[in-house]
């Protein structure tokens, strides 16, 4: 379990809110374009991309601040190849102009409580009653399958209610919640930084980070 995150900072104005699924199909498309036989032309499934922060305008879009990184974690041994390919790389995500500039290399960084900003998982057949119960068992037995131990839960938003997220990809809109997990030794914090929870984990799904992080993570 050696990785490695790598930062970027943002030169650009705006992105859209939702732009998980646009992001990916933009580093998807490069992928394919480059000539560069030593770079793969898809994402791996190892490779764990997280959305963009920024401040919300609360109609759909987020102005990108000091704090905006685009953020990705990879084996040590692939650094320096998405290092090299995404740095200066400009992106068209749905219009917003954005490029990464001024990369950085992190060493990953353990906290007993870590939290996503969204978690989703494939609920069938379940009353809207209960998706927050089935939910949350879903992450247990994550955490389980894992080998993790720690305690998620589902925090509350800004008014008071459950964090629910959703995620647009094409013509489907995916829900989600938000996720912090507590508890966690320091093994256990490693690994569900480089795991994740639950599926979409290309378009920014299941990224966990130090709760601390909450002022700038996504």
């Amino acid at each position: 379990m050696n990785f490695i995150e790598i930062q970027f900072q943002l030169r650009g104005k705006t992105l859209p809110a939702d732009h998980g699924y646009a992001l990916y199909s933009a580093i998807k498309s490069a992928l394919r374009e480059n000539q560069d036989t030593s770079i793969p032309q898809d994402l791996p499934p190892e490779i764990h991309l997280c959305t963009v922060p920024g401040i919300p305008d609360r109609a759909g879009m987020i102005y990108l601040n000091q704090y905006s990184r685009f953020r990705l974690r990879c084996p040590s041994e692939q650094m320096q190849t998405w290092y090299r390919f995404l740095q200066n790389q400009v992106f068209d995500i749905q219009g917003h102009l954005i490029r990464l500039i001024q990369p950085r290399i992190t060493l990953p960084e353990v906290s007993d409580k870590l939290a996503a900003r969204l978690v989703t998982f494939k609920l069938k057949d379940i009353d809207h009653v209960d998706v927050a119960r089935y939910f949350l068992e879903s992450c247990q037995k994550g955490l389980d399958r894992l080998e993790i131990g720690g305690q998620a839960f589902i925090p509350s938003d800004f008014n008071g209610d459950l964090a629910r997220r959703s995620l647009q990809v094409k013509d489907k809109k995916i829900l989600g919640y938000s996720v912090v997990v507590e508890g966690l030794s320091d093994e256990d914090s490693l690994k569900l930084q480089w795991h994740g929870l639950g599926g979409r984990q290309h378009f920014g799904c299941g990224w966990f980070y130090p709760a601390k992080e909450d002022s700038y993570a996504a």
